[in-house]
């Protein structure tokens, strides 16, 4: 895949649309309907496949960053899935979701730009972030509840799993197109006076101070209150006692304005040489548009696997942890556009 960023205002984009015949081609093939799209995309590749040799695989493989294998270790990996799904509340479902989510899943529920998704020639495209797959099942779910027992259901829906994901934005050397993440959503109906929010934000948290508690790592939660809401769900958690962590409000932050709302926040282990993110997460309003209904509530967070494997790694080498590896990357910044 091309690491170029297409667009109208792309050299590279403008040039190809010029040797096709204008932008009048561009428009008549991104009009086409679903189904005629991916017959000619698959004819398309195809062809295109049909040029490729053993060689030509073998070469790609070394080099495009999409297919090679990850370098995260794979048992310190697994030993980090294991810790987080032993931390996991009994009535949280796991669920296996599907390695790619309808076309626009990402950038029509968050504000994330289509050209950091790697799209099919289908309408689909790879999962890079687990919460929107969650969301979506817990759209439905939520609808279902409504159906049965009326508007005023306040039944909660949480869903937890384990995927790996894929980017397409380029990143700096050391991190990689490809990671783990362990992800949870909580969704539910505003029950008044915040008691939703403030519910699902403690549970959230206590599970994710557990996960590192149990890790042998010391936690600290940094939240960030987006809105006056926000602001006051901060100042209750602030005061949870039951949350053995260091708890800061962190209103430096800038990346998720515009993709939570409400409050976000980092999960963080303290070391030596300062704070290393291992989950991110916050409010959305997934659900709420999804289902059309101003009512609904959601609240997503999300675990690096890779970045967890590797503390978890090291703590079994007995290494002193000089310099985490930059493995296992937070969720989709909206701020990337």
């Amino acid at each position: 895949m091309n690491d170029v960023v297409a667009g109208d205002g792309d050299g590279a984009y403008q040039r190809v649309v010029r040797e096709l015949g204008g932008a009048d081609v561009v428009a008549r093939i991104a009009g086409l309907s679903g189904s005629d799209f991916a017959s000619l995309m698959l004819e398309v590749a195809r062809r295109r496949a049909a040029r490729e040799t053993p060689a030509s695989v073998l070469r790609r493989y070394r080099g495009d960053r999409f297919v090679q294998a990850g370098a995260a270790a794979w048992r310190s990996s697994r030993r980090a899935e294991d810790l987080l799904l032993g931390c996991l509340p009994p009535d949280v479902e796991l669920m296996t979701v599907a390695p790619l989510v309808p076309l626009g899943a990402h950038s029509a529920l968050g504000t994330v730009s289509q050209n950091k998704v790697v799209t099919t020639i289908r309408p689909c495209e790879v999962a890079a972030d687990p919460t929107n797959a969650l969301a979506l099942e817990a759209a439905i779910r939520r609808a279902a509840v409504t159906k049965a027992n009326g508007s005023a259901a306040p039944a909660s829906v949480r869903l937890a799993t384990i995927q790996r994901v894929t980017r397409g934005q380029l990143y700096p050397a050391g991190w990689q197109a490809h990671f783990s993440l362990f992800a949870t959503v909580t969704a539910g109906r505003d029950e008044g006076g915040l008691r939703f929010e403030r519910a699902a934000l403690a549970l959230q948290l206590g599970f994710g101070v557990a996960a590192l508690r149990t890790a042998g790592l010391t936690p600290q939660v940094a939240l960030t209150p987006l809105s006056a809401a926000g602001e006051a769900i901060a100042a209750e958690a602030a005061g949870l006692g039951a949350l053995d962590a260091e708890i800061v409000t962190d209103r430096t932050r800038t990346a998720g304005r515009g993709y939570y709302r409400d409050i976000c926040f980092k999960v963080n282990a303290l070391l030596d040489e300062g704070p290393a993110e291992i989950g991110d997460g916050g409010f959305t309003d997934w659900t709420a548009r999804l289902l059309a209904n101003q009512k609904e509530r959601l609240l997503i967070s999300g675990y690096g696997l890779d970045r967890l494997g590797a503390l978890l790694g090291l703590q079994l080498l007995g290494s002193p942890r000089p310099g985490l590896p930059l493995l296992g990357l937070p969720l989709l910044d909206a701020s990337h556009d």
